[in-house]
């Protein structure tokens, strides 16, 4: 019994805050994305209807702002996985101590500083007077401006961290022999990769993927400061959470559904279980 007492003393902190906050207002935003706007008050009226959802499907610019938002997500997520593997193979198996410390407290610098000083930085890089279109002025080129590209860019730049990390851990842990051995066969640097140390960091890159792809899918200030006209999901929750709350609340529903079919993706693999 005293045992119960204590174990029941020893969650009820974690659990009133995972039940009665996370989990009720999730709940919550739920319930409100069933809701209605009256016509002639514009106040939110309780009921129940589905046309906030169907607007998602048949509001051409709420479909757009989906996929573009998925694609910017994904692109993100195979951007940092493209530059996190090689790296982390040369901070673990090939660079000096010292360069090691160097490249680790480069990779997670942005991490030292506030987010949105991390994205005025790369604003201010990639504003019409800043540092990439002088860097490129004399070959008579210029940046790629404010769009979808520099708001991949921005977010990669912000989130590389959370895929760098666990990646460079997995490769540190593999034994040195089998890179020797994959060698001895006649395997060359990109076979040694995809053959060998891919399929044995795979849970690393699904744990780093889980924390870019769904921070990618939130975001919003990136698209407002670096992104010009480009519009992501939070971009029209943010613009209507005041005016129309129920649709806000259905579009917010929207980025969980791409990461629950995320992870129920994932869990087919069998990657999860070994994470």
């Amino acid at each position: 019994m005293k045992r119960r007492a204590r174990l029941a003393g020893l969650l009820a902190l974690p659990m009133l805050w995972l039940i009665g906050i996370y989990i009720f207002s999730l709940v919550m935003l739920l319930v409100t994305a069933f809701w209605k706007i009256d016509s002639f008050t514009g106040k939110v009226s309780p009921g129940f209807t589905l046309q906030n959802f169907q607007q998602l499907f048949i509001n051409p610019s709420y479909l757009t702002t989906s996929l573009r938002t998925l694609g910017i997500a994904l692109a993100v997520t195979a951007i940092s996985i493209v530059v996190s593997v090689p790296l982390g193979i040369f901070m673990a198996k090939v660079a000096s101590p010292w360069l090691r410390g160097l490249l680790a407290a480069s990779i997670t610098l942005p991490l030292w500083a506030g987010y949105l000083v991390k994205v005025l930085a790369v604003r201010v890089t990639f504003t019409e007077d800043g540092f990439v279109n002088w860097l490129l002025a004399p070959l008579g080129a210029s940046g790629p401006g404010f769009g979808p590209l520099t708001v991949i860019i921005t977010l990669t730049y912000l989130w590389l961290p959370y895929m760098a990390v666990p990646v460079y851990t997995a490769i540190r842990q593999l034994p040195p022999n089998l890179f020797d051995a994959s060698a001895d066969l006649g395997a060359g640097a990109w076979r040694t990769i995809g053959a060998v140390v891919l399929p044995l960091i795979r849970p690393a890159i699904i744990a780093g993927s889980i924390f870019t792809f769904s921070l990618s899918l939130g975001d919003y200030l990136v698209a407002k400061f670096v992104g010009k006209s480009t519009q992501m999901i939070g971009s029209v929750i943010a613009a209507n959470i005041t005016l129309n709350p129920p649709i806000a609340a259905a579009f917010a529903l929207v980025p969980i559904a791409f990461v629950v079919i995320y992870l129920v993706g994932v869990q087919r693999t069998g990657a999860l279980e070994r994470m």
